[in-house]
Formats: C-alpha cells, structure tokens, sequence
C-alpha cells in the first residue's frame, strides 16, 4: 500500500500490472500516475467495474484521448460510461472497438450506432474507407446513402448480409441504377431470393428481364408473372417469353 501511494516510475508501473484490486485502486490515487501507468493498467483484462469508474474519474483521463479510447475498449466498462466516452472517439477509433475480442457485444452495438449516428456529417472519401471495412449493421447503414460508388463497395464486402440487400431493393428509394449494381455483382445474382427481388421491382430496367428469363424455369416464370409488382412493360416481357416458351 506505501508504494502504491508513493511510488513512482517502473516500480509504480509493475504493481500496477500485477497487484490486487485493493492495491489498485490505492495506486490510483498517486499523485506520480501518468498516462503510461494508466494505459499499461488497461490492459488488464482482470479490472474490475469499480477500478475502471476510479480510472474515468481521475484527472488524467479527462486530458488523455489515449486513456479515454482504451477504457472505452475495456470488457468491464459499464454502459453508462461507454456513453460518456464514444462520443469523444475519432470515427474510425469507434470501428476499431467493433473488431476487438475481448469487447461484449453490448459495446460492439454501441459503437455501431455511435458511427452509424454520424454518417449524415461524414465526408465522402470516410465513408467509402469505411464501406469496406464496416461491419454488417453499419453496412446496412450506408447502403441506404444513394452514392453509387459507395454501394458499390459495400456490395463488394463479404460482410454484408443478403437480408440488407434484399431490404435495399425491396425499398421504394432504390433507383433503376442501384438495382442496376446489385444485379451486376456475381455474389448477389445468384440468390433466388436477391433475383427475384430484382425481377419483382417496377424499377428495374428490361435488360435484367431479357438477360435472366431465357435461363428461369417456367414455373417461376409463371409465379413471376403473378407479381403485382411489376409495370406493365415489365409484365408483357414476362409474358412474351411464357408465350414463346409455350409454343416451343
């Protein structure tokens, strides 16, 4: 306990990587702790809640952005603190806390809505970094931004999931060009489920129609058919190619 209050340097620094958590926290208020001592003590995985609430009141913390991102990627932050502490991490800091191991999903999820929550504000060339890096749920995030080269690259990423793309084209904000990139992905127009969401859409342009029902059974040619989703023009392709099959 003296030299948790009075140590300092090196010795300081090894009780703080191996001493009990009563001696922990008696460190903690030594006036000779700085910010190595406190990122070296972080990387425990052993700290308890209590330690960590010692670690964000203390003054250092409050100066330190260091300080502040590795408690904020510490497994016994407590929710409330996480709160404080995300706002004030840089956008891709927030990504980083979404890969790491040791963090709970709680703390994943809340650094997703904390990026997710800045997207309107995030410029272009950050988004698009992001886009091919980002998890399932920010992905989904951006896919809704309307840039072509942005959903490009998150069509790309082998994070995204098949039911974001399916919300995509179901959604009335899609666009003949977007439908356009996602039927152009080899990944994606080989799911029955994405093909037919393309097909089913009043928006998607005839190429598509021609291209892919030469090659569809006519079973689902005939359940496409019965679509009330489809245009008109859309509609008659449909069955002109039932029409032709039937006469073959």
């Amino acid at each position: 306990m003296h030299t948790a209050l009075t140590g300092t340097g090196d010795a300081l620094l090894a009780l703080l990587q191996n001493s009990a958590p009563e001696v922990v926290q008696t460190a903690l208020k030594n006036p000779a702790l700085g910010e190595s001592h406190l990122l070296a003590l972080l990387q425990r995985r052993d700290l308890s809640e209590e330690i960590i609430k010692s670690i964000c009141r203390a003054a250092i913390t409050e100066s330190s952005h260091r300080i502040k991102v590795a408690v904020a990627g510490h497994p016994a932050t407590p929710a409330h603190q996480l709160a404080v502490l995300l706002p004030q991490l840089y956008l891709f800091e927030l990504l980083q806390i979404c890969y790491l191991p040791q963090v709970s999903p709680d703390q994943k999820l809340a650094a997703e809505r904390a990026i997710i929550q800045r997207l309107p504000v995030t410029p272009l060339g950050n988004r698009l970094t992001l886009a091919r890096r980002a998890t399932p749920g920010i992905l989904e995030a951006l896919l809704k931004d309307g840039d072509a080269h942005l959903l490009e690259i998150c069509l790309a990423n082998p994070q995204l999931k098949e039911g974001a793309v399916f919300q995509l084209l179901r959604s009335g904000k899609t666009s003949a060009e977007t439908i356009s990139l996602v039927a152009r992905q080899p990944r994606w127009q080989s799911r029955p489920n994405i093909r037919e969401a393309i097909l089913t859409n009043p928006k998607t342009p005839l190429v598509w129609f021609h291209l892919w029902l030469p090659a569809m059974k006519t079973p689902e040619i005939k359940r496409l058919i019965s679509s009330n989703r489809l245009s008109g023009v859309q509609k008659k392709a449909v069955e002109e190619r039932l029409k032709s099959r039937s006469s073959g």
